[in-house]
Protein backbone atom coordinates (compact mmCIF):
# COMPACT_ATOMS: atom_id res chain seq x y z
CA UNK A 1 0.00 0.00 0.00
CA UNK A 2 1.39 3.35 -0.73
CA UNK A 3 0.52 5.24 3.14
CA UNK A 4 0.86 8.79 4.31
CA UNK A 5 2.91 8.56 7.69
CA UNK A 6 2.78 11.82 9.88
CA UNK A 7 3.61 11.96 13.83
CA UNK A 8 3.79 15.04 16.44
CA UNK A 9 7.15 13.94 18.18
CA UNK A 10 8.81 15.66 14.82
CA UNK A 11 10.78 14.01 12.01
CA UNK A 12 13.96 12.80 14.19
CA UNK A 13 11.88 10.56 16.68
CA UNK A 14 12.82 7.28 16.56
CA UNK A 15 9.41 6.25 17.10
CA UNK A 16 9.11 7.32 13.83
CA UNK A 17 11.98 5.91 12.29
CA UNK A 18 10.69 2.22 13.25
CA UNK A 19 7.48 2.23 12.36
CA UNK A 20 8.87 3.40 8.58
CA UNK A 21 11.05 0.49 8.94
CA UNK A 22 8.52 -2.16 9.37
CA UNK A 23 6.08 -0.70 6.88
CA UNK A 24 8.94 -0.59 4.38
CA UNK A 25 9.86 -4.14 5.79
CA UNK A 26 6.33 -5.38 5.23
CA UNK A 27 5.95 -4.23 1.55
CA UNK A 28 4.49 -0.83 2.00
CA UNK A 29 5.52 1.96 0.57
CA UNK A 30 5.52 5.15 2.99
CA UNK A 31 5.69 8.58 2.53
CA UNK A 32 6.45 10.82 5.14
CA UNK A 33 5.47 14.24 5.77
CA UNK A 34 6.52 14.74 9.49
CA UNK A 35 6.83 18.70 11.94
CA UNK A 36 9.93 19.66 12.18
CA UNK A 37 9.82 20.08 15.93
CA UNK A 38 7.61 18.13 18.15
CA UNK A 39 3.99 19.37 18.18
CA UNK A 40 2.26 17.00 20.97
CA UNK A 41 -0.75 18.07 22.78
CA UNK A 42 -1.45 20.42 19.91
CA UNK A 43 -4.93 18.52 18.78
CA UNK A 44 -6.04 19.68 15.59
CA UNK A 45 -4.44 22.34 15.66
CA UNK A 46 -3.72 24.54 11.81
CA UNK A 47 -1.34 27.47 11.54
CA UNK A 48 -3.47 29.61 10.39
CA UNK A 49 -1.66 32.73 11.00
CA UNK A 50 1.70 32.01 9.36
CA UNK A 51 3.33 30.85 6.26
CA UNK A 52 4.77 27.42 6.46
CA UNK A 53 7.13 25.75 4.83
CA UNK A 54 8.32 22.39 3.71
CA UNK A 55 11.45 21.05 2.62
CA UNK A 56 12.09 17.42 0.85
CA UNK A 57 14.97 15.88 3.03
CA UNK A 58 16.66 12.38 3.19
CA UNK A 59 16.76 11.37 6.71
CA UNK A 60 18.03 8.37 6.10
CA UNK A 61 13.89 6.78 5.99
CA UNK A 62 14.64 5.18 2.56
CA UNK A 63 11.53 6.73 1.03
CA UNK A 64 10.09 10.09 -0.08
CA UNK A 65 10.48 12.42 3.02
CA UNK A 66 8.97 15.95 3.77
CA UNK A 67 9.79 17.84 6.92
CA UNK A 68 7.37 20.70 7.79
CA UNK A 69 7.36 23.37 10.21
CA UNK A 70 4.06 23.21 11.26
CA UNK A 71 1.09 21.08 13.09
CA UNK A 72 0.59 17.36 12.05
CA UNK A 73 -2.32 18.97 10.56
CA UNK A 74 -0.77 21.03 8.76
CA UNK A 75 2.10 18.28 7.80
CA UNK A 76 -1.33 16.09 6.18
CA UNK A 77 -3.08 18.39 4.17
CA UNK A 78 -0.11 19.32 2.91
CA UNK A 79 1.22 16.39 1.74
CA UNK A 80 -1.95 15.00 0.27
CA UNK A 81 -2.82 18.00 -1.54
CA UNK A 82 0.54 19.50 -2.90
CA UNK A 83 3.73 17.60 -2.39
CA UNK A 84 3.16 14.10 -3.19
CA UNK A 85 2.75 13.32 -6.93
CA UNK A 86 -0.60 13.20 -8.40
CA UNK A 87 -0.11 9.98 -10.30
CA UNK A 88 0.22 8.40 -6.47
CA UNK A 89 -2.72 6.86 -4.98
CA UNK A 90 -2.39 7.09 -1.13
CA UNK A 91 -4.35 3.85 0.48
CA UNK A 92 -4.23 5.48 4.14
CA UNK A 93 -2.55 8.05 6.41
CA UNK A 94 -0.85 6.64 9.56
CA UNK A 95 0.39 8.85 12.39
CA UNK A 96 2.87 7.96 15.20
CA UNK A 97 4.33 5.91 16.69
CA UNK A 98 3.93 8.36 19.41
CA UNK A 99 5.74 8.51 22.57
CA UNK A 100 3.28 7.39 25.06
CA UNK A 101 -0.05 6.21 25.08
CA UNK A 102 -3.07 8.39 23.83
CA UNK A 103 -6.08 6.47 25.41
CA UNK A 104 -8.75 7.76 27.57
CA UNK A 105 -11.54 10.72 26.33
CA UNK A 106 -8.86 13.19 27.21
CA UNK A 107 -5.97 12.34 25.56
CA UNK A 108 -7.46 11.17 22.41
CA UNK A 109 -8.72 15.10 22.22
CA UNK A 110 -5.67 16.57 22.86
CA UNK A 111 -3.78 14.73 20.88
CA UNK A 112 -1.23 15.91 18.09
CA UNK A 113 -0.79 12.08 16.94
CA UNK A 114 -4.65 11.18 16.47
CA UNK A 115 -5.22 14.52 15.04
CA UNK A 116 -2.93 13.87 12.16
CA UNK A 117 -4.72 10.87 11.19
CA UNK A 118 -8.22 12.59 11.79
CA UNK A 119 -6.93 15.09 8.56
CA UNK A 120 -6.52 11.88 6.73
CA UNK A 121 -10.16 10.62 7.25
CA UNK A 122 -11.35 14.56 6.61
CA UNK A 123 -9.56 13.81 2.78
CA UNK A 124 -11.60 10.51 2.64
CA UNK A 125 -9.12 8.06 3.50
CA UNK A 126 -8.77 5.01 5.84
CA UNK A 127 -6.49 6.80 8.83
CA UNK A 128 -4.51 4.69 11.90
CA UNK A 129 -3.30 6.37 14.70
CA UNK A 130 -0.46 4.40 16.92
CA UNK A 131 0.93 5.18 20.39
CA UNK A 132 3.43 3.67 22.64
CA UNK A 133 2.29 3.40 26.68
CA UNK A 134 5.20 4.10 28.96
CA UNK A 135 6.05 4.15 32.42
CA UNK A 136 6.94 7.52 33.93
CA UNK A 137 10.51 6.02 34.56
CA UNK A 138 11.08 4.81 31.19
CA UNK A 139 9.81 8.19 29.89
CA UNK A 140 12.10 9.91 31.97
CA UNK A 141 14.95 7.99 30.95
CA UNK A 142 14.15 8.49 26.76
CA UNK A 143 13.82 12.60 27.29
CA UNK A 144 17.14 12.15 29.62
CA UNK A 145 18.99 10.64 26.72
CA UNK A 146 17.39 12.87 23.80
CA UNK A 147 14.97 10.61 23.06
CA UNK A 148 17.47 7.71 22.63
CA UNK A 149 15.59 4.14 23.56
CA UNK A 150 17.69 2.01 25.75
CA UNK A 151 17.92 -1.53 24.37
CA UNK A 152 14.93 -2.70 26.64
CA UNK A 153 12.62 -0.14 25.04
CA UNK A 154 13.67 -0.53 21.41
CA UNK A 155 13.11 -4.16 21.65
CA UNK A 156 9.20 -3.27 22.56
CA UNK A 157 9.30 -0.72 19.90
CA UNK A 158 10.12 -2.66 17.45
CA UNK A 159 7.60 -5.03 18.45
CA UNK A 160 5.07 -2.33 18.23
CA UNK A 161 6.12 -1.54 14.66
CA UNK A 162 5.84 -4.57 13.51
CA UNK A 163 2.46 -5.04 15.07
CA UNK A 164 1.52 -1.85 13.37
CA UNK A 165 2.46 -2.99 10.23
CA UNK A 166 0.85 -5.89 10.39
CA UNK A 167 -2.54 -4.37 11.37
CA UNK A 168 -2.12 -1.17 8.79
CA UNK A 169 -3.27 -3.26 5.65
CA UNK A 170 -6.26 -5.15 7.30
CA UNK A 171 -7.81 -2.30 8.98
CA UNK A 172 -7.07 -0.21 5.63
CA UNK A 173 -8.65 -2.76 3.82
CA UNK A 174 -12.12 -2.65 6.61
CA UNK A 175 -12.66 1.06 6.41
CA UNK A 176 -14.65 2.66 3.66
CA UNK A 177 -13.75 5.81 1.53
CA UNK A 178 -15.15 8.64 3.42
CA UNK A 179 -16.05 6.83 6.61
CA UNK A 180 -14.80 9.71 9.03
CA UNK A 181 -13.22 6.74 11.44
CA UNK A 182 -9.71 6.80 13.00
CA UNK A 183 -8.32 3.20 14.60
CA UNK A 184 -6.80 4.33 17.43
CA UNK A 185 -4.43 1.69 18.36
CA UNK A 186 -2.31 1.91 21.13
CA UNK A 187 0.36 -0.83 22.28
CA UNK A 188 1.73 -1.52 26.11
CA UNK A 189 4.83 -1.46 27.59
CA UNK A 190 6.56 -3.93 27.49
CA UNK A 191 5.03 -4.87 23.94
CA UNK A 192 6.32 -8.03 22.70
CA UNK A 193 5.33 -10.47 19.30
CA UNK A 194 2.27 -12.40 21.17
CA UNK A 195 0.64 -9.54 22.54
CA UNK A 196 -2.95 -9.68 21.92
CA UNK A 197 -5.09 -6.88 20.01
CA UNK A 198 -8.36 -6.00 22.18
CA UNK A 199 -11.57 -3.89 20.94
CA UNK A 200 -11.94 -1.02 23.48
CA UNK A 201 -13.40 2.17 24.17
CA UNK A 202 -11.77 4.94 25.47
CA UNK A 203 -11.77 4.80 29.19
CA UNK A 204 -13.75 8.43 30.94
CA UNK A 205 -10.88 9.90 32.75
CA UNK A 206 -11.13 13.14 34.83
CA UNK A 207 -7.69 15.54 34.61
CA UNK A 208 -7.66 18.58 36.88
CA UNK A 209 -4.91 20.47 38.39
CA UNK A 210 -3.31 19.92 34.71
CA UNK A 211 -1.18 23.37 35.40
CA UNK A 212 0.74 24.80 38.26
CA UNK A 213 0.31 27.71 40.22
CA UNK A 214 1.18 30.43 39.32
CA UNK A 215 5.28 31.74 39.79
CA UNK A 216 6.12 34.75 41.06
CA UNK A 217 6.22 36.00 37.52
CA UNK A 218 2.55 35.42 37.16
CA UNK A 219 3.59 32.06 34.73
CA UNK A 220 1.67 28.42 34.82
CA UNK A 221 3.58 25.26 33.38
CA UNK A 222 1.83 22.43 32.60
CA UNK A 223 1.98 18.97 34.49
CA UNK A 224 1.57 15.71 33.19
CA UNK A 225 -1.52 13.75 34.68
CA UNK A 226 -2.51 10.63 34.10
CA UNK A 227 -5.72 11.51 35.22
CA UNK A 228 -8.83 9.56 37.87
CA UNK A 229 -10.30 7.12 35.41
CA UNK A 230 -13.87 6.72 36.48
CA UNK A 231 -15.03 4.12 33.77
CA UNK A 232 -17.05 1.07 34.55
CA UNK A 233 -15.65 -2.19 34.54
CA UNK A 234 -17.47 -3.20 31.05
CA UNK A 235 -16.95 -3.00 28.72
CA UNK A 236 -12.82 -2.73 28.26
CA UNK A 237 -11.45 0.51 27.80
CA UNK A 238 -7.96 1.63 26.21
CA UNK A 239 -6.74 2.75 29.80
CA UNK A 240 -7.41 -1.21 31.16
CA UNK A 241 -6.13 -2.92 28.08
CA UNK A 242 -2.66 -1.29 28.39
CA UNK A 243 -2.56 -1.86 32.23
CA UNK A 244 -3.34 -5.76 31.19
CA UNK A 245 -0.58 -5.55 29.02
CA UNK A 246 -2.45 -6.08 25.99
CA UNK A 247 -2.47 -3.54 22.88
CA UNK A 248 -5.91 -1.73 22.36
CA UNK A 249 -7.71 -1.04 19.16
CA UNK A 250 -10.35 1.52 19.54
CA UNK A 251 -12.75 2.89 16.15
CA UNK A 252 -13.24 6.27 16.85
CA UNK A 253 -16.21 6.62 14.84
CA UNK A 254 -16.80 10.90 14.16
CA UNK A 255 -20.13 10.18 12.44
CA UNK A 256 -21.55 8.88 16.17
CA UNK A 257 -21.10 12.36 17.63
CA UNK A 258 -24.76 13.66 18.41
CA UNK A 259 -25.77 10.10 18.28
Amino acid sequence: MNLLVTNDDGIASPFLHELVAALRGAGHAPYVAAPKTEQSWVGAAKSRNRAIHATQADRGLGCPTWIIDGTPSDCVNIALDHLIPRTTSIDGVLSGINIGFNASLGFIIASGTIAGAWEGALHGLPALAFSQALTEEVYNQLKAADDAPNADLLTTLRHSAAHAARLAAPLIGATAPHSFVVHNINFPFPCGPTSVVHRTIPARVVIPRLYSPACPEGNHRLIFRAGEDLSANEPLTDRAALAAGHISHTTLDYTRLGH
